[in-house]
């Protein structure tokens, strides 16, 4: 199953309930939701009180990407505030078994987050504890970036481990997804796009969706 998660980051922050109805009307499948600190990356964008907002207009999983350092002491605000799924870079948590341990504790899936330079290593004694796995495509910190080639090469690698650990692990991919490339994203291993300026960029979102259907269906 392919599911696609517009990226908030892109949103119109003025509107951010209706940006939510919007996309989803059009079929989005999940509402990926960045969370940026000014300290873990150089931007600072949104917090628990904006996930605790737009959760009466979501009528589909909202995914909590974390860029903040340290994570542990905000992942139970997050988790009340009504996200689904919460992951964190490996960088960001002196002990990544105990933060995995504590975002499952309270009730959400667990997620990885690996940017271009990080190597996948860090799985090697988690895999029973993780739930997604997201590859950065780009450096994270801000939106609209180009899409790195050289992460195609490491969603295959992820997609392996995840066969070999026999588990059900999302295999997420966020930054510079676009029509253009989600065929050879999925086609890598991906099941999971975060598309921000495809979707949100465009006026007709339910257009843009399905043109990012369309190029994933070429794919198979």
């Amino acid at each position: 199953m392919a599911r696609i998660a517009p990226s908030l980051l892109s949103a119109d922050f003025a509107r951010l309930g209706d940006e939510v109805r919007d996309v989803i009307a059009a079929g989005a499948d999940l509402i990926h939701f960045d969370v940026m600190d000014n300290h873990y990356v150089p931007n600072l964008t949104v917090g628990p009180l904006v996930c605790e907002a737009i959760k009466p207009h979501s009528s589909v999983p909202i995914d909590v990407h974390l860029m903040v350092k340290p994570v542990d002491r905000i992942v139970p605000d997050f988790a009340k505030a009504g996200a689904s799924i919460i992951s964190f870079h490996p960088e960001a948590s002196e002990h990544i078994d105990r933060t995995l341990s504590l975002i499952r504790d309270q009730g959400c899936k667990a997620g990885l987050v690996f940017n271009p330079a990080t190597p996948l290593a860090w799985l090697d004694h988690v895999m029973d504890k993780v739930d997604l796995i997201l590859i950065m495509s780009v450096n994270p910190g801000f939106g609209g970036q180009s899409f790195i080639a050289s992460a195609l090469p490491k969603i295959a690698e992820a997609r392996r481990r995840i066969d070999a650990s026999g588990r059900d692990i999302w295999l997420e991919v966020d930054g510079g997804v676009k029509a253009d490339n989600i065929a050879a994203v999925a086609k890598a291993g991906a099941d999971t796009f975060v598309a921000g300026s495809a979707v949100f960029g465009e006026k007709d979102r339910k257009a843009a969706m399905a043109k990012l259907r369309g190029a994933l269906a070429g794919a198979r």
